[in-house]
């Protein structure tokens, strides 16, 4: 076939696509099993593997089932878990009180999973929501969520798990000040080696249905009390303010910065990114991870290139953390 383009082109980029080999050399974004974080849910009993209709291939798990699971993501190299406990409706209070039974499932939990493998790191939950009768991240008074005492609840929370063993505590409560209450007390246990990695811009984002089935924690509509979480969840209009949140929890001693739910708010991701010198890591939540898996059970989408290519858009926005229900799956791709 005869060219109609006679003159010479000498920028061409498809050069850099012509082969695996050149694509791979070119590549600017590069996914691995060191980002990845594995949420799982815990239950108390035993031989318990409860499946989440919500969420395929997703269980509540029993601490001896727990511990087959996390050998197995050990070995395929993913550096991290995260732990999600499911509390009995019989256990659960106005205040919260369960979150700090030094026997209770989650303590436990942590203490099992740092024995049977101590070099897998345990990231903790500190929120009231799984413990509350409300199922409100805070202490609910008169129908609006107090602050600053429930501030106090949250930073005996953190001591409890660094005393059981927990490497990294995660607040996801979105209190203002909750940083800094939980450094002070953590350093004055001396647990100083403890990081925090504080959910700094948690969206109130309609993405979070599977994970309250999976946990029983959505908001009670009951006289008084807000059943949203909108009063301390950040709209997700905004953008400015997940800078303005990043800025206050580098303050008061943030280790690593989260943005959850990560692929509607890849631009936030990036802004932090830029503006933060700690790690930045995203929740690819429950809802995302319910969407792939509808459309993969349809035939509409190819599961493995949907992942890859969500999560390596997570990783291109900037975060080096990803903390995503997919974790094993991806760590057995990239092994292959």
């Amino acid at each position: 076939m005869e060219t109609t383009f006679p003159f010479l082109m000498p920028k061409r980029p498809r050069r850099l696509r012509a082969s695996k080999g050149i694509r791979r050399l070119a590549r600017e974004t590069r996914l691995s099993v060191d980002n990845l974080v594995a949420p799982l849910f815990i239950v108390d009993g035993k031989g318990i593997k409860d499946p989440i209709d919500a969420m395929p291939g997703q269980y509540r798990l029993s601490i001896d089932v727990l511990l087959q699971e996390v050998n197995e993501i050990y070995d395929l190299g993913i550096p991290a878990i995260a732990l999600f406990p499911a509390i009995e409706d019989s256990l659960k209070d106005p205040y919260g009180t369960e979150c700090l039974n030094e026997k209770g499932l989650y303590p436990k939990a942590i203490q099992a999973v740092k024995s049977a493998c101590p070099g897998l790191l345990v990231i903790t939950d500190v929120a009231l929501d799984p413990y509350s009768s409300d199922g409100h991240d805070g202490i609910v008074d008169g129908g609006v969520i107090d602050n600053d005492t429930t501030l106090a609840v949250l930073a005996k929370m953190a001591v409890l798990h660094a005393e059981s063993g927990a490497d990294i505590i995660a607040p996801s409560d979105m209190m203002d000040g909750r940083v800094m209450a939980i450094r002070e007390r953590l350093d004055e246990a001396g647990h100083i080696n403890v990081a925090i990695l504080s959910y700094t811009a948690k969206y109130a984002s309609a993405y979070y249905g599977p994970f309250r089935e999976a946990l029983d924690s959505a908001p009670k509509a009951l006289d008084g009390v807000p059943t949203d979480k909108k009063t301390y969840q950040m709209d997700p209009a905004n953008g400015e303010e997940a800078l303005r949140e990043l800025h206050i929890d580098l303050e008061e001693g943030a280790d690593m910065v989260m943005v959850k739910p990560a692929i509607n708010y890849l631009d936030v991701i990036h802004r932090l990114s830029m503006e933060s010198d700690v790690p930045v890591a995203a929740y690819h939540v429950s809802g995302e991870y319910s969407m792939i898996k509808a459309a993969v059970q349809a035939g509409w989408l190819d599961e493995k290139a949907a992942v890859l290519e969500a999560t390596t858009a997570i990783r291109r926005a900037g975060a080096s953390v990803i903390f995503t229900y997919f974790a094993k799956q991806i760590a057995s791709w990239l092994k292959s």
